[in-house]
């Protein structure tokens, strides 16, 4: 409940906390985002991981909101979700490992960038991958003792919650800035032939990290059967 300046003061915190520890992963994302950094510009790699900042915040809302009533459901179609998550992931690793970086470089240097597609592919992207995420927020949630309203209505409970889920966008928004900013301060000493490197090991990365998530989803399921 907030009474004092000091409690809105440490709601915001507290969710931008969580936001920010939900966002400090070496996964699929964080690996794209870099790639795109590396290739596009500091631009195109923070509207991705705003896109991904976006997509997180959504599954928040989600997880504190609504994890109780879909709980059933998400555990039901957890396979089936976790498996093409994972397939999806792997596609994108080979689109990556494949991709050629002068029409990109051409693109870039001609005001070519799209934006929007950037930060639509990363919400998409990330949003494959709820079920996995899901229970990742929640954990966070737990550790930084943020609470979920439980159904109340109390007004200052609402606004508790409004302002948490605000400071969530905010660590997670703060967090995707600063890496592509870092990130972007190198990216000059990169020519084509470095590259095409990076986008083979991104790709490589990528689609192990969809490979593992495959594995990991059927080895239990396997070993019941």
């Amino acid at each position: 409940m907030i009474t004092s300046t000091f409690d809105f003061i440490n709601v915001v915190l507290r969710g931008m906390l969580v936001g920010l520890a939900s966002s400090i992963t070496v996964g699929p994302v964080a690996v794209l985002c870099i790639q795109r950094t590396l290739s596009k510009g500091h631009h195109a790699g923070f509207i991705s991981g705003l896109g991904v900042a976006c997509a997180d915040t959504l599954m928040a809302i989600i997880a504190f909101f609504f994890y109780a009533m879909l709980e059933s459901q998400i555990t039901k179609y957890n396979y089936y979700i976790s498996l093409i998550g994972g397939i999806v992931v792997i596609v994108i690793g080979v689109v990556i490992f494949f991709q050629k970086p002068s029409p990109q470089i051409r693109r870039n240097r001609s005001g070519g960038n799209s934006y929007w597609r950037d930060f639509v592919s990363m919400f998409g992207f990330t949003m494959a991958n709820f079920v996995t995420v899901i229970p990742y927020l929640l954990a966070f949630f737990a550790m930084f003792g943020v609470s979920s309203p439980e159904g109340s209505e109390d007004i200052s409970t609402i606004l508790s919650s409004l302002l948490t889920i605000a400071g969530f966008l905010c660590g997670a928004t703060a967090w995707w800035f600063l890496l592509t900013l870092l990130i972007s301060v190198f990216r000059r000493r990169f020519r084509p032939h470095h590259m095409i490197t990076i986008n083979r090991v991104a790709g490589v990365v990528i689609g192990l990290l969809g490979i593992f998530t495959i594995i990991s989803t059927i080895l239990p399921n396997g070993a019941t059967n």
